[in-house]
């Protein structure tokens, strides 16, 4: 037995799905556990190691063709497809079937997720969840008021590198609440996103200060030469991770990363932020008392 596993990203322009392709390395493992050998056919756009292009692959190597995942009917590029493999017995995972089996069923074994005879679960829902960090970029737009030490476009495609380096799902989060990038409203929608990530990148002053006070652990890169307000905030807050625009190194820049992705960097972040609600807690009630004794020389008055 040789399958050749295939499904819509076996092709391109076809709306292949994350859905797609975490069902179909659910197969792959379930073949490799019973000893099965294999072969996947992947679209240039969707690599896979060891991958083949179904177009160009002897059909004679296989002895089943195993199709995984989303709609399936009696159309164009399937019937392509069937046609160059119509020496091979026909397998169905977990498709959706758009023709009633009882009109068009050319499968030798099928387990369908929906049809007119049956349905069953995705089996995407199978796969362990992923571990890749949910990383938030919160950048800093032109500071004029630093003049020329403003380096900020430097700055921002060295996070650029850094986010392409590996495996993370980030998101852009704009911290300005006037005509916002991502259609935040309030602070509290702003911060709450801020709060659901593994890890911040940012050249803003407020996205180190909003991330740390939710635990994140923040990577800040200050964009002024010599640098400035986010440098000396990040002093005050003890946390120990900065990257300043005129010390930009990759190397530097993922030593940091990998810092913030880890527990010791979770746990400092959590007591910059309680050692910083205590100061501010003195310093409010400093104030109280201040305003206080204006308000009683106002009285004298």
């Amino acid at each position: 037995m040789h399958i050749l596993i295939t499904g819509w990203f076996s092709f391109e322009g076809m709306g292949n799905t994350a859905g797609d392709m975490i069902a179909r390395d659910n197969v792959c493992n379930w073949l490799k556990e019973a000893n099965i050998t294999y072969d996947v056919a992947v679209a240039a756009a969707f690599p896979y190691p060891g991958g083949v292009n179904w177009q160009t692959v002897y059909p004679s190597k296989y002895t089943d063709l195993l199709f995984v995942c989303g709609p399936f009917g009696n159309g164009w590029p399937v019937t392509d497809l069937l046609a160059r493999f119509a020496g091979c017995r026909l397998i169905g995972l977990n498709l959706t079937l758009l023709q009633p089996l009882e009109e068009w069923n050319p499968f030798t074994i099928l387990y369908e997720r929906d049809s007119s005879a049956a349905s069953n679960p995705d089996i995407s829902i199978y796969a362990p969840p992923p571990k890749i960090p949910v990383v938030g970029v919160i950048l800093i737009t032109k500071q004029d008021e630093y003049g020329k030490r403003d380096q900020h476009e430097k700055a921002h495609e060295a996070i650029k590198r850094l986010t392409e380096s590996s495996e993370m799902s980030v998101v852009y989060i704009d911290t300005a609440l006037e005509n916002n990038k991502g259609g935040l409203r309030t602070p509290g929608e702003i911060e709450s996103l801020i709060a659901k990530m593994d890890a911040v990148i940012t050249t803003r002053l407020h996205g180190t200060v909003l991330a740390l006070k939710n635990g994140i652990p923040v990577l800040p890169i200050d964009s002024v030469t010599a640098g400035a307000k986010l440098s000396r905030q990040v002093k005050t807050l003890g946390w120990p991770v900065l990257i300043n625009v005129e010390n930009l190194d990759d190397g530097n820049l993922l030593e940091a990363f990998d810092f913030c992705l880890s527990k010791e960097a979770k746990m400092k972040a959590e007591e910059c932020a309680l050692k910083a609600v205590h100061t501010i807690d003195e310093i409010r009630a400093k104030l109280i008392i201040d305003l206080l004794s204006l308000k009683k020389v106002e009285l004298q008055v």
